[in-house]
């Protein structure tokens, strides 16, 4: 009898950015071949691809950064919390119509 095979770890499910990113580069290397079927000149589809290619570098860099500084802080201090004039000491007004 085989020896039985260990379950595989769940995926986990806080990996939405890695998802954005996937398809990011997809649609850096799909736009371009597209416009190229469309008659664009490989020039302009050369462009896209780079100008899509810095954005999505930038989002990943923004992502990881956001990721990365979500799971250090701590809670913000009771000073810095947002407050509206919902939680003020300010009776509520009443508008009536």
């Amino acid at each position: 009898m085989p020896a039985p095979v260990p379950p595989s770890p769940p995926e986990p499910a806080g990996q939405p950015a890695s998802d954005v990113v996937r398809w990011a580069v997809f649609g850096c290397l799909l736009v371009p071949v597209v416009l190229l079927a469309l008659g664009d000149s490989a020039g302009g589809a050369a462009a896209v691809a780079l100008g899509l290619a810095a954005v999505t570098v930038a989002c990943r860099i923004l992502l990881r950064r956001s990721a990365r500084t979500a799971t250090l802080e701590d809670p913000p201090p009771a000073c810095l919390r947002a407050e509206g004039a919902h939680r003020s000491d300010r009776p509520v007004r009443v508008v009536r119509r």
